[in-house]
């Protein structure tokens, strides 16, 4: 059984995410596209436009010092545009660490993502680390 199309766009978007492949990543997103990060840190907030975004994804290393990684645990569509992800997250940053399991969910529309609401095991850790 082939995956499903949204699925594949995902995982293409993780692996480079994964290898800091902006270009790539770039070629992914919409214009207008908005990652919702949430929490009361630096990086929360809505982040709008391919631009903003992409300086959002870049800062995730350049704040960790290049340490950020993210392994993909598993990625579900509902065949009607929307893709959730869950994966981990590990970090350092300064004296701290974090290992953190997370969430994405994405509407997809024209086989670009226009849309990413990021998900926490925990808000209050993920505020400490990036406060």
């Amino acid at each position: 059984m082939s995956e499903h199309p949204d699925c594949a766009l995902v995982r293409r978007g993780y692996e480079a995410f994964g290898k800091g492949d902006m270009e790539t990543m770039s070629t992914l997103l919409t214009a207008d596209v908005i990652h919702h990060v949430p929490g009361s840190n630096p990086l929360s907030g809505h982040h709008k436009g391919r631009e903003n975004v992409l300086d959002l994804f870049r800062r995730l290393g350049t704040e960790t010092d290049g340490t950020f990684q993210v392994d993909l645990e598993s990625v579900l569509a509902d065949g009607r545009g929307h893709v959730m992800s869950f994966h981990t997250v590990r970090a350092d940053r300064g004296d701290r660490g974090i290992e953190i399991r997370q969430g994405l969910f994405f509407t997809i529309i024209g086989n670009k993502i226009t849309d990413i609401d990021q998900c926490t095991a925990d808000i209050d850790e993920e505020d400490v680390f990036w406060s």
